[in-house]
């Protein structure tokens, strides 16, 4: 059978560069009678490492002493043949490693998980996977792909104090769902160490990988980090200097994303957030989801479908478009509304009064039914199926999909928006305030490395804000905002039009020097190092946006 990347890529297939896997082995394998497991070992690309590692230390036995298992019948073939020409026979067991009981009686397990995303870890598979996890009290969500399932199951292969070495995706340290999987390693081994690359380490891949070396047991409070460029310096880490690692403790979101900065820029992160001058967004007020249609192509009307359709003006409902791409400038005006009209864009939303349906509103619902619209799930779960259920006008807009950064938009049209964007409403006591002055000051280093750090990283590069995390945005505190008031107005103008030039590093800095130099007393040392790692997490970010997919 021909194994094409195609069918690798769906099955979670990705090879191991061999520095990586000799890296590994050579970590794990610290005594002749140590015996190594490599669930799903593919082609065997860490039993070969291990088979010259336990050579290198006199093993008595090798073959008795590495173990593999691998679903995929011809790599377990090639596998086996790959080490028979080294000369060694050991165990090669085709299974779904799910379907292989824990057994506590290895002194390492090493490998590169299969990295299957959610939406194809599906059906059986995923139950297993699901399964296994809580088996040890870790409970994965939907959104879990299936590593992380694979990483829990692997550390009970495990006897005490035993190696646990895994190639894992980067997104260990940021995404929510691997929250119950970096609280599991914690608790369960007595050190964890991850070495993060600079460089993609899989040519043509996408995914950015981190290595997880965790061992021992009886739980930590904390993990080690060492910053590599690429896996050819795997081999100058001298594991006994201890200057070259760097140990984090995770912060109240639980996040491990500082772990990619530098120590001396989360300090100053954090001692910025935990001081006055910031609060998280949710101390302002509320950050809520916008409608959710169910059909947007049909309850969003252009003016030009509006006329043909001899809507009147009150059957109809003036909103922000769908999408967030005409989000650029500090505010979202009457007038910029006007354009966004006249551009042909779809700015009313068709919602009629019930209990006076004109002509013309039902005619526009018969075509809606027509077009079997009333069918979709949002639209048969609601009566009437063409009435859309709407939020509160919001005061402000917020992006919470974006390429640079979450983007506040005071809402001067007095629009509603759908759900392709956040709605804020103020606390009584600071709507005002809130209002003209939030988007300006959020436009800060400080609260756009705060996104990088409490957002999530998506393919193509973007960044998303989940509900809790926009709560979580670290922002101008009120008190700060006031204080401040005066210089803001001062220097609105001049933000505005660098936002609206697309000229964010000039916006920002201009901003920088009112609230972070100005009013808290940042030196130039100290705002140049928070720069510098909201562009490491940009760029890292960024990055998987300019790399090409691959197997």
């Amino acid at each position: 059978m021909i194994d094409t990347p195609t069918q690798r890529k769906a099955r979670g297939a990705f090879f191991t560069p061999s520095e990586l896997s000799a890296f590994v082995a050579e970590w794990a394998l610290r005594h002749p009678n140590d015996i190594v497991l490599e669930p799903s070992c593919g082609e065997a690309g860490f039993l070969l490492s291990a088979s010259e590692r336990l050579e290198a230390l006199g093993a008595p036995n090798i073959d008795d002493q590495m173990h593999g298992i691998e679903l995929f019948g011809p790599s377990a073939t090639a596998a086996a043949a790959l080490l028979q020409e080294r000369g060694h026979q050991p165990t090669i067991e085709r299974a779904d490693f799910f379907d292989v009981p824990s057994q506590p009686t290895y002194d390492a397990v090493i490998g590169n998980p299969p990295y299957v995303r959610y939406q194809n870890f599906a059906g059986a598979a995923r139950e297993k996977g699901l399964r296994a996890a809580m088996a040890q009290g870790v409970r994965l969500t939907g959104l879990a792909s299936s590593w992380a399932a694979f990483t829990v199951h692997a550390a009970q292969f495990l006897k005490p104090g035993g190696r646990l070495g895994l190639v894992l995706p980067a997104e260990l340290l940021t995404v929510k769902y691997a929250a119950e999987v970096r609280q599991f390693l914690l608790g369960r081994f007595a050190r964890v160490r991850l070495v993060i690359f600079d460089e993609l380490l899989f040519p043509g891949v996408l995914e950015e990988v981190v290595l997880l070396l965790a061992e021992g047991t009886g739980g930590s409070s904390s993990f080690e980090v060492y910053q590599a460029r690429d896996a050819a310096e795997l081999a100058t880490v001298i594991w006994e200097s201890e200057h070259r690692w760097t140990r984090y403790t995770p912060d109240r979101t639980g996040k491990w994303t500082p772990a990619l900065l530098l120590p001396d820029a989360v300090a100053g992160y954090r001692e910025l957030v935990a001081s006055d001058g910031f609060v998280p967004m949710i101390e302002w007020g509320e950050t809520y989801l916008g409608a959710v249609t169910g059909n947007n192509r049909y309850f969003t009307l252009t003016k030009e479908q509006v006329r043909v359709a001899g809507l009147a003006e009150n059957e109809l409902l003036r909103i922000s478009p769908p999408g967030s791409r005409h989000l650029r400038d500090l505010s979202l005006s009457g007038s910029d509304w006007d354009a966004l009209t006249t551009a042909g864009e779809p700015c009313y939303l068709f919602y009629p009064d019930s209990a006076n349906l004109s002509p013309a509103a039902k005619r526009y619902i018969a075509q809606g039914e027509a077009a079997n619209c009333h069918t979709t799930y949002k639209c048969r779960n609601r009566q009437p199926w063409w009435r859309v259920p709407l939020v509160q006008q919001p005061d402000l807009l917020l992006t919470y999909m974006d390429q640079h950064r979450p983007r506040f938009a005071t809402n001067l049209a007095n629009v509603y928006h759908l759900n392709s964007l956040y709605g804020v409403t103020f606390d009584p006591g600071l709507r005002d305030l809130g209002r003209e002055l939030v988007p300006l000051a959020a436009v800060n280093t400080l609260t756009m490395l705060g996104a990088e750090i409490v957002g999530r990283a998506y393919g193509g590069g973007m960044l998303k804000l989940e509900p809790k995390e926009a709560d979580n945005l670290p922002v101008p505190s009120p008190d700060l905002v006031r204080a401040a008031s005066k210089d803001l107005r001062r220097i609105q103008p001049f933000v505005s039009d660098a936002l609206r030039r697309g000229d964010l590093a000039a916006a920002t800095q201009r901003t920088d020097q009112v609230l972070l130099s100005g009013h808290l007393g940042l030196s130039e040392d100290a705002l140049s190092s928070l720069r510098g790692a909201r562009e490491t997490l940009f760029n890292r970010r960024a990055l998987r946006g300019r790399t090409p997919h691959g197997a």
